[in-house]
């Protein structure tokens, strides 16, 4: 018997696990992939498990050749059609320099940043087209409306993939595939990622932003889940969240200590 599949590419135990949770409370089957840390991959699976919804995880390096394009006919031979998904990859190298950026970790960055989703999107969409529906939901980054100083490979990966989920809207909405970008103006209350760049800072860190003043992914998960589920006469096709307190990106960034 198929069940209806909620991808996540990028699935984290921050944005990427707990949207994953989200999504199999509300009866889809989540299908978990991430780079490395399979323990962490089986611990998410685990949490999903004894909550009550079904998981499977796999280990996947997005950069790579071919690896999107077999997970997603994996996925739809043998577990389900891929109704949803969610493309969670960051492209964030750290802030350094034009001269320090070699171009081998600018090209990573954009592999990671906008190809992975181009390469998913030319695996998916077919199907999504078939069955006359589907959601494509795209994690981003205050880098793809505004480029500072020192985050030329981010920036230029994250605006890439700003618009590429424009022209992926102008070419499938019509026919049925909801795509939407979420810019995440703001530090996410994330171990994997805001709290490895911060290490033993990181507590310090959310003390000093105060209570709500870092973004729950578990919360976010909420967004993510209204957005897929949006009655197409009035989709959403991009969103920016942050903190109550922060500063929007189109004004002066209050903590250039993270780079966002």
């Amino acid at each position: 018997m198929t069940q209806k599949v909620f991808l996540v590419i990028g699935a984290g135990a921050g944005i990427g696990g707990q949207t994953a949770a989200r999504f199999a409370q509300g009866g889809y089957h989540a299908v978990l992939a991430r780079r490395s840390d399979e323990q962490g991959l089986h611990r998410l699976v685990g949490a999903i498990e004894e909550a009550g919804g079904t998981a499977s995880g796999t280990l996947l390096d997005a950069a790579a050749d071919g690896t999107i394009e077999d997970l997603v006919e994996r996925t739809e031979r043998d577990i389900g059609p891929i109704e949803m998904v969610l493309y969670n990859l960051g492209a964030q190298i750290g802030t350094r320099g034009l001269a320090n950026t070699p171009h081998r970790t600018f090209e990573l960055g954009w592999r990671l940043g906008c190809f992975g989703l181009f390469r998913l999107a030319h695996a998916l969409t077919p199907h999504m087209v078939a069955r006359g529906s589907g959601t494509i939901l795209v994690t981003s980054a205050t880098a793809a409306v505004r480029g500072n100083a020192g985050q030329h490979g981010h920036a230029a990966a994250m605006g890439g993939r700003r618009m590429l989920c424009q022209t992926l809207n102008a070419e499938f909405a019509p026919q049925g595939v909801h795509v939407a970008h979420v810019v995440v103006d703001g530090s996410v209350d994330a171990p994997d990622t805001l709290g490895k760049l911060l290490g033993d800072r990181f507590d310090d860190y959310k003390a000093m932003k105060g209570e709500d003043g870092v973004i729950d992914p578990a919360a976010l998960a909420e967004t993510y889940w209204h957005l897929a589920h949006q009655p197409r006469n009035c989709w959403t096709h991009e969103v920016d969240v942050r903190p109550f307190s922060d500063v929007p990106w189109w004004n002066d960034n209050p903590d250039p200590k993270i780079a966002t």
